[in-house]
């Protein structure tokens, strides 16, 4: 089953990324680069909801149709 986690990511001054989630409770991950975030935070991501997996009922399951927020610098 999967189902879709809205995360915040940062920049922190010390050059790494801070990923954090508003959906799954005590998801917090950093990276060197966005990808390694994105990967940490996958895997937390997975074993929290699994943990989690009543209480966190609410997050939407995903379809074979979804919007994604796509940063491009121009």
């Amino acid at each position: 089953m999967e189902r879709i986690v809205n995360l915040q990511i940062e920049k922190l001054p010390e050059g790494v990324y801070l990923a954090t989630s508003d959906n799954v409770q005590g998801l917090v991950v950093q990276g060197n680069s966005i990808t390694e975030t994105l990967e940490t935070a996958r895997d937390v991501a997975k074993k929290l909801i699994e943990a989690q997996e009543e209480q966190i009922a609410h997050l939407t399951m995903l379809n074979n149709s979804f919007n994604y927020p796509l940063v491009v610098a121009v």
